[in-house]
């Protein structure tokens, strides 16, 4: 196998860097993005035929001001509805969405917002994501906490006060592997009432394993719904498989998780029809699956290390704004939480209009919450981080920016018994 753990500032191997070339430029260099690999698992649901049937017949400049007129003054947001309040003509009523979207909000969720935070445990990467600073080609440090590194850092955010957190690895199932990951399932149950997950997609009977270790949900970005421009960013590795991405979500409710999150990666792709794709996956799991607890995620690309060409693409924050509004009217009880990619100043103004949760004390490197928490540095090795976040607040910071806001913050609302 070609080395693909690589470290920052050293050269690649003349075979990787040659393998690098062909995938970038030979489209017949790549494996097929439909196909299933042998152990991937297919399950029968009709959900993303569905979903991108629905996508297939969007046209988002087709839609006129009459027919958002007409879509706000309805006490129920049909799909049609939604679909036109996802267009260009709907700009000039943001103001309007936002208020449609606030009562929404509150009748649904009060005033509250939920708080977490992220801990990636693992940095390694197999897929050639060329937007994402992990990717396999990327020269940045590499680094795979232990258990007892991660048990230390899980006490450090527990400290905090924090209940709910999110385990995060880079998608190397060699790396870290699903026990690994159950193992830190477990030392996360000590310590939180919530956990989360956002890993490399898995089998039904995995996700199963994990859920008994302890994972109450699991987040997964599809990035972009487009399988044609899916294929030109996904260049190698298990994430290449297009349709198994998508099904994740499925098949890790069928393996007993309480909740999914759904998302795409704004500004891979067009936006307003990624957006369109993300709110029908949901839609379409929430019919099926009743019991579930869904949410969305709406981030937005951000800058990579080692790659200064990357960054968002033509969404600014008012159609960003906009999406959420949509998601909010089209979605009125489904969670949505705004990332530390975006500005402290939008997610204090959002939280009062559409999302309801936000993370904090936010960072995407490896082994680095001691400093991150209290300010002194630890003793241990810390990998880079995966891309640049926006809003670097800690949790006591942002506990009191939302109540000053109005807001009550809501650390867990959910009971073992």
């Amino acid at each position: 196998m070609e080395q693909q753990f690589l470290i920052k500032n050293e050269s690649l191997p003349q075979g990787a860097l040659e393998r690098k070339h062909r995938l970038e430029t030979d489209p017949a260099a790549r494996t097929s993005h439909m196909e299933y690999l042998p152990d991937m698992e297919q399950i029968d649901s009709n959900i993303r035929e569905t979903v991108m049937e629905q996508v297939g017949g969007f046209d988002p400049g087709s839609y006129t001001v009459r027919e958002v007129r007409a879509a706000l003054d309805h006490e129920r947001c049909s799909l049609e509805d939604f679909k036109a309040l996802l267009s260009p003509a709907a700009e000039p009523f943001l103001e309007e969405m936002a208020q449609r979207a606030r009562m929404e909000t509150s009748r649904h969720f009060g005033n509250t917002v939920y708080l977490f935070t992220p801990l990636y445990i693992a940095n390694y990467c197999e897929n050639y994501c060329v937007y994402c600073g992990f990717n396999c080609y990327n020269h940045i440090k590499r680094m795979r906490l232990t258990l007892e590194q991660i048990e230390h850092e899980m006490q450090v955010i527990a400290q905090s006060g924090m209940e709910e957190i999110l385990i995060l690895t880079g998608e190397s199932r060699a790396r870290s592997d699903v026990e690994y990951i159950g193992e830190a399932c477990r030392l996360a149950r000590k310590y939180f009432r919530m956990v989360g997950l956002e890993i490399y997609p898995v089998n039904t009977e995995e996700y199963r394993y994990l859920h008994q270790c302890g994972a109450d949900y699991v987040t997964v970005f599809q990035e972009t719904y487009d399988p044609d421009k899916y294929e030109t960013l996904h260049l190698q590795g298990r994430k290449r498989v297009w349709p198994y991405r998508f099904e994740a979500q499925e098949r890790a409710l069928r393996g007993g998780m309480r909740g999914v999150a759904c998302s795409a990666l704004l500004g891979l792709s067009d936006f307003r029809t990624d957006a369109l794709a993300s709110a029908l996956h949901v839609y379409y799991l929430q019919r099926k699956y009743p019991q579930a607890e869904l949410s969305l995620s709406c981030p937005r690309l951000r800058p990579i290390l080692n790659n200064d060409k990357i960054g968002p693409q033509d969404v600014g924050e008012r159609q960003l704004c906009q999406i959420l509004c949509a998601y909010r009217i089209f979605l009125p009880y489904v969670g949505i939480t705004v990332s530390s990619r975006e500005s402290a100043a939008f997610r204090d103004g959002i939280v009062k209009i559409a999302a309801t949760k936000v993370s904090a004390g936010v960072s995407t490197g490896i082994g680095d919450h001691e400093s991150k928490y209290t300010g002194v540095a630890g003793d241990g090795e810390q990998g880079d981080e995966q891309f640049q976040i926006n809003d670097g607040r800690s949790f006591s910071r942002m506990y009191r920016d939302m109540e000053q806001e109005g807001l009550q913050p809501v650390l867990n609302d959910y009971l073992y018994v």
